[in-house]
């Protein structure tokens, strides 16, 4: 594409969102003056979130950066110099080199998420650079990989209802996900679904705006979604709401399930839950009673202690009514598996001298810098801001203030995590950018190819770790491929039947290209689970020593409706904190329009909370527990059970003023998949 002219060019939203619309992006005088949906994609068809509306605000922020830098100060005070790239590759690649010779190349930890999801901006060059040398091995499981996990050891792959198929359900439960900010074109799905007679259901800990626009709003104590799911599974066993002919054929476990369920009776799980019995009963009657139900599977009931269990129990219900076999039915938690690309061609592990490198988990990013056997020595983030993002966040800050880390950061802006690296590099936008995206909800793969001239001395994740690679005397083929020849390797996958007629050219000529969704329409026979089936019972959990059945365990850190905090609990509210309306994660909170759609981070506290505490609403508040502390503005409000506190979006530190809402998650891990566990904190608060 030419981006020396000005006009109208079709764009792809690069955030870690659904969505994934397409967008039209307006261009005068070499900058982005208005950002619009494109009406010609089939699925977002024009509607975009304010996100990417004021995204031309991020894209060209006075604060961004434009060269190389080297710390000249203290770690975090965020004195830096001018440097070349030739300086900054050059220090980069002998440091490397250093630590390789000294402590190992394992010494050297690549740190990253989906700041971008372009495939090549995090699952390329990347990756390549990071075997070639021979670093550790990052977990990147600090978003879904528990829920994956647990939908996994139901179905055996990530793939659920199809989008579009939604319209024809009569019954939308939404489950634990707050999708009016997160998903927004499922909601116009939904509504085109509630205008043929569907009911929605919003089952939440927080009566957020998602569970104001449903027709039925059910809130629950944190971690107990498991209780609930069996719960409903109880009713419809007991009422002979069960299609038994699709569990002979296509699942096993159903008779093992039917006497799991036995013993989660509404009055127990309504102790649990802190839902009345009889709303309880009323859920499974009209799941149960619906022609068609889809369950749509939020993130947010993953971030536990019990997220894996959480989401496999919801994975469960729809085959126990058959859904799976009716247009619109059945459930989905991430549709990612259908665009599964050929990674090796990507990545390159071959590239890699010691395929069993060590693995470190990106939760426990805090406790990995605290090692003294075989230390972390190097850090390379990009793509991630770890120090607002990471969990138990003081211990994150306290590990980058190591003078003896060597630490490199890839980024936009001045993060708070930048302001601790020895070498800042300035990295271009999407719009700078070629890159591939697909969809981890909808069906079509798009095709991003620059609209802009990179600023100043920015350079993309692919020119960034092509140069270091050659530098460094890497393999030459690998480190000189260019972007259209990575994506022409990505999309040769011939073990993924869905990505046929998926081309470079087609994307190139289309813009956005569907895939084959053909192979979905017998898919039951072909589930890639041990058993071929819908594993109700689970064999290979069994043999990791998890329950091979659904279930319901309390939290490690947490109450529900049974175990109510004593007065000897020093922490006695859970703690919550999901995404807001205007921010991605950290993404967008340096930004002043965004900032002022926020109008600043509060705490919203129940009444008889507030009460206990003497808390008025818009006190000033410290928020703490034995992790950190933060201080913010209280907001009154009965939108969540007692017991509850709820403070939305990652705000990146305030001058003079602790508001990073991760100093006080934890970062232990999941039941499964090893995931975050952001949502099982507990926490006090005083005026």
């Amino acid at each position: 594409m030419n981006h020396n002219g000005d006009g109208i060019f079709p764009a792809v939203c690069p955030l870690d969102c659904p969505d994934t619309c397409g967008l039209l992006v307006h261009k005068e005088n070499g900058k982005i003056v208005k950002i619009e949906g494109n009406p010609q994609h089939p699925i977002t068809r024009g509607a975009i979130c304010n996100k990417v509306r004021y995204m031309a605000q991020r894209v060209h922020h006075p604060e961004r950066l434009m060269n190389p830098l080297r710390r000249v100060g203290p770690k975090g005070e965020g004195k830096f110099e001018v440097i070349s790239w030739e300086e900054a590759i050059r220090e980069i690649t002998g440091k490397f080199k250093e630590l390789s010779a000294e402590f190992g190349p394992e010494s050297i930890l690549p740190y990253s998420f989906y700041g971008n999801m372009g495939v090549l901006s995090v699952e390329g060059m990347d990756r390549r650079f990071f075997h070639a040398l021979g670093s550790s091995l990052l977990d990147r499981t600090i978003c879904n990989s528990a829920g994956t996990a647990g939908w996994k050891a139901t179905m055996g792959f990530n793939g659920g209802a199809s989008p579009e198929d939604t319209v024809k359900a009569d019954v939308i439960i939404v489950w634990g996900g707050n999708i009016v900010s997160t998903n927004m074109h499922q909601v116009i799905l939904a509504e085109q679904a509630r205008k043929r007679g569907a009911k929605v259901v919003v089952i939440d800990v927080h009566r957020n705006r998602t569970a104001e626009w449903a027709d039925w709003f059910l809130p629950l104590y944190p971690g107990t979604d498991a209780a609930l799911a069996l719960g409903m599974m109880h009713i419809l066993f007991r009422d002979g709401r069960t299609d038994d002919a699709f569990l002979e054929q296509y699942t096993i476990g159903s008779d093992a399930l039917r006497q799991q369920a036995a013993s989660y009776t509404p009055e127990r799980v309504s102790a649990i839950t802190g839902i009345s019995a009889d709303d309880i009963e009323k859920l499974a009657k009209l799941y149960g009673e619906a022609g068609t139900s889809y369950i749509h599977i939020g993130n947010g009931l993953q971030h536990h202690d019990n997220g894996g269990m959480n989401v496999r129990s919801i994975a469960c219900l729809p085959a126990l009514t058959g859904q799976w076999l009716k247009t619109g039915g059945g459930a989905s938690k991430s549709n990612s598996g259908y665009a599964s690309m050929n990674s090796r061609a990507l990545e390159r592990p071959e590239l890699r001298a010691n395929p069993r490198a060590r693995h470190i988990n990106m939760n426990r990013i805090g406790e990995a810098l605290e090692m003294t056997e075989q230390p972390v020595k190097s850090l390379f983030v990009y793509c991630s801001n770890p120090l607002v993002v990471a969990p138990d966040a003081e211990r994150v800050r306290a590990g980058f203030e190591r003078e003896d880390l060597f630490t490199v950061v890839h980024d936009l802006f001045m993060t708070d995590t930048a302001r601790y690296a020895d070498i800042v590099l300035p990295a271009t936008s999407t719009f700078e950018n070629t890159d591939l995206y697909s969809s981890y909800w909808h069906h079509y793969i798009q095709l991003q190819e620059p609209i802009l001239r990179a600023p100043g001395q920015c350079k993309s994740n692919v020119e960034v770790f092509s140069l270091l690679g050659q530098a460094m005397g890497f393999d030459e083929e690998a480190f000189s491929q260019t972007e259209e020849e990575m994506i022409r390797e990505a999309l040769d996958y011939p073990r993924n039947p869905y990505l046929n007629g998926v081309t470079l050219e087609r994307l190139q000529e289309e813009r956005h290209v569907k895939l084959d969704m053909t192979p979905k329409e017998t898919f039951l026979d072909n589930l890639p689970t041990p058993s071929g089936k819908i594993e109700l019972y689970s064999k290979s959990l069994e043999l990791a020593g998890l329950p091979p059945l659904p279930e319901y365990s309390p939290l490690k850190e947490g109450y529900d409706g049974v175990r109510r905090p004593e007065p000897a609990d020093a922490y006695p509210l859970m703690f919550i904190s999901p995404p807001n309306h205007n921010f991605l994660n950290s993404t967008f909170s340096n930004v002043q329009k965004h900032q002022e759609l926020e109008k600043g981070p509060m705490l919203q506290i129940h009444p008889e909370d507030a009460a206990a505490r003497g808390i008025s609403d818009g006190d000033e508040v410290t928020v703490f527990n034995g992790r950190g502390i933060v201080k913010i503005r209280a907001r009154v409000t009965d939108k969540m059970l007692p017991g509850t506190v709820i403070s939305q979006g990652l705000w990146w530190e305030g001058k003079d003023r602790p508001q990073r809402s991760n100093v006080l998650t934890p970062d232990r891990l999941s039941d499964m998949g090893n995931g975050a566990t952001f949502f099982s904190s507990t926490v006090e608060v005083k005026r």
